[in-house]
C-alpha cells in the first residue's frame, strides 16, 4: 500500500467537497440542536403550545429527515452528489429564512405553516447529510 504525503493528505482533506460537506453538516447540527433549544420559547411567542403544537411540528420534521433522506438518496444517484449538497442546502437554508417570518404569517393556521416549513427543512437536512457523508467517504482515500 502507497503512503501518502502530507500535502497529498491536506490536498484530499481541504477539498472543496469535504469542506462544503463539514460546514454543512456543522450547519445541520447546530439547526438540529437549536430549534430544541429554542423550540418551547419560540412556540410560547407564537402563542403555540409547546406541548402538543410543539410536539406535532417536531415530528413533522422528524419525516421529513426521513423521506428527505430517500428522495435525496435517489436524487444523488441521478444527478451526483455534489449537486445534491448544494440543493438540499439551498432547501432547508430558505425552509429556515422562512422560519424567520412566522409572525408575518396568517396566525390561523400558524402551526400548520410552522409544521411545514420544519418538513422542508428536515428534507433538506437528510439531504445533506446524506449526501455529504457520501461524498466525503468517495472523495477521500481510504487511508
Amino acid at each position: 500500500m502507497q503512503e501518502l504525503s502530507l500535502s497529498s493528505k491536506l490536498k484530499h482533506i481541504f477539498s472543496i467537497p469535504v469542506v462544503i460537506s463539514a460546514l454543512g453538516y456543522f450547519v445541520d447540527i447546530y439547526d438540529l440542536l437549536l430549534f430544541g433549544i429554542v423550540r418551547i420559547p419560540s412556540l410560547k411567542a407564537l402563542g403555540l403550545d409547546p406541548d402538543i403544537d410543539g410536539t406535532f411540528i417536531l415530528n413533522c420534521q422528524m419525516v421529513g429527515l426521513l423521506l428527505g433522506g430517500v428522495l435525496w438518496g435517489i436524487f444523488g444517484d441521478k444527478k451526483g452528489r455534489l449537486s445534491v449538497l448544494f440543493g438540499s442546502i439551498l432547501v432547508y437554508s430558505l425552509a429556515n429564512i422562512a422560519c424567520g417570518f412566522l409572525t408575518y404569517f396568517p396566525e390561523k393556521y400558524l402551526v400548520y405553516q410552522y409544521a411545514l416549513l420544519r418538513f422542508v427543512a428536515g428534507i433538506g437536512l437528510a439531504g445533506e447529510l446524506g449526501a455529504g457523508i457520501t461524498l466525503v467517504s468517495e472523495s477521500l482515500p481510504k487511508n
